[in-house]
């Protein structure tokens, strides 16, 4: 299951092989901002994610308040007339509104809920959950026992950003600026760079060491289970879950594009990792890489790392938006000129890299350089196919 923050993240993460999407308003979700869907939008995406035989789950999974129960109500209603194959959640009074309004609507429970124990497995799944977002806090040999005691789905996260809070209940944000992460609008607080002062010293900074770049004492490396998909396979899992809806489609379409190869090996007995995996993943903006508990405790040399731990290798250039033949119509995200040594990103593959040669607008004139949001035309590789992207060496 990939991240769909917006409609091009969601053409990026079908197109790259997933066999889900996760996506949402900024009103009722976790990710508020991201670019996200209104409910005009909404029925069209779900109308065409199930033409490619996908599914698609929409997220209503913060922490409401009075205030919010009436839109919500008014967003449940809306939604099954929508019909998406289920709806996200993590509070019981919303999960009671969803059986109540709209019975025929699936409904999963976030990790937002902190499911850490077989007992709550149990008593969600009497409740009548299709699927069960297990706590980021497990191990793998917890989530086996949840697993024996269950017979409704689980799904886990394999891959993106973790948070020094159970499962993303943290407050940070809301005390250092007002901005609550359980309605959507975390600040990412635990990411910024700290100092400490004494009380009876007043602007006396004292030295928190770490690196160069300063002390990130909250913040953990990112989650990066590709070399365990297949323990977690075994102890029983039926979805894996990327993080990121706030990500660019850069991200969303490489790592989606990795768990799918992935998950296609796990046929092979043993399950072999492909080096080519990694090293995709280390090509976008990450804080390092944990297997955070699923192994066991997490390992202390995991966490302080800050967002340039690796800067990306490749910037997203373009979107393809159709081939004929040899040439291809290009959606530019970002500049793009003649000379430019770029690489396309195709489902099953990447191609090794090529050099621009030309770029001509909709009359034939040849261009210099191409910028954001212009359409370009340009000779490209065989193999590249429609809604494959372009990467830009940086």
């Amino acid at each position: 299951m990939s991240p769909a923050g917006s409609i091009d993240k969601l053409r990026a993460a079908l197109h790259y092989g997933a066999d889900a999407v996760y996506l949402g308003l900024s009103d009722f979700s976790l990710r508020a901002k991201a670019g996200n869907f209104s409910i005009d939008t909404l029925k069209n995406t779900i109308t065409d994610v199930h033409e490619c035989g996908k599914k698609a789950y929409v997220t209503i999974n913060i922490f409401p308040h009075n205030a919010d129960l009436a839109p919500i109500e008014a967003h449940i209603k809306a939604l099954s007339e929508l019909r998406p194959d289920a709806v996200i959640v993590s509070d019981l009074g919303i999960f009671d509104m969803l059986k109540t309004l709209a019975p025929e609507i699936a409904v999963h429970i976030s990790t937002q809920a902190n499911i850490t124990n077989y007992r709550a497995a149990r008593t969600w799944e009497r409740l009548g959950a299709a699927r069960l977002v297990l706590s980021r806090e497990l191990s793998i040999d917890e989530i086996r026992a949840i697993r024996d005691s269950v017979t409704i789905e689980l799904e886990c996260f394999v891959h993106g950003s973790l948070c020094l809070s159970y499962s993303g209940r943290c407050y940070l944000s809301s005390f250092l600026a007002n901005r609550g992460a359980n309605k959507g609008l975390c600040t990412n607080s635990c990411r910024w760079s700290y100092q400490l002062m004494e009380q009876t010293r007043p602007g006396e900074y004292m030295p928190v060491f770490e690196d160069d770049r300063g002390a990130y004492i909250l913040s953990p490396r990112d989650l990066c289970m590709i070399e365990h998909l297949d323990k977690l396979y075994e102890a029983g899992v039926d979805s894996f879950k990327i993080e990121g809806r706030t990500k660019g489609v850069n991200y969303v379409s490489g790592v989606t594009k990795v768990y799918r190869e992935a998950i296609n090996a796990l046929t092979a007995v043993p399950y072999k990792i492909n080096a080519a995996w990694l090293k995709e993943l280390e090509q976008f903006s990450n804080r390092g890489f944990t297997t955070g508990m699923y192994l066991g405790k997490h390992p202390d040399a995991d966490y302080s790392y800050d967002e340039t731990h690796a800067p990306a290798t490749y910037a997203i250039a373009g979107v393809v938006k159709a081939v004929n033949g040899q040439t291809a119509t290009v959606l530019l995200r970002g500049n793009l000129a003649a000379g430019d040594d770029v690489v396309f990103l195709s489902s099953g593959t990447q191609n090794g890299a090529y050099t621009i040669k030309e770029l001509t607008d909709a009359e034939g004139q040849s261009l210099s350089i191409g910028h954001n949001e212009d359409i370009v035309f340009i000779e490209v590789p065989e193999g590249v196919k429609k809604h494959d992207i372009i990467r830009r060496l940086v």
